[in-house]
């Protein structure tokens, strides 16, 4: 590696403690909620399809 693409992964390295990996307008109960709705969903489906049985 060149020294400038070594300084420059170094610059992205130091600032990838600054934005944390979560959205602040994603709420986490908001995310597992919506998430939690969708399998369910998912789930009546799949066993409305599961009636042949």
């Amino acid at each position: 590696m060149t020294e400038q693409a070594m300084t420059v992964l170094t610059r992205l390295a130091s600032e990838g403690g600054e934005h944390g990996g979560s959205h602040e307008s994603l709420s986490p109960l908001g995310a597992g909620l919506g998430a939690f709705i969708t399998l369910l969903i998912l789930l009546i489906i799949t066993l409305s399809f599961n009636k042949d049985r």
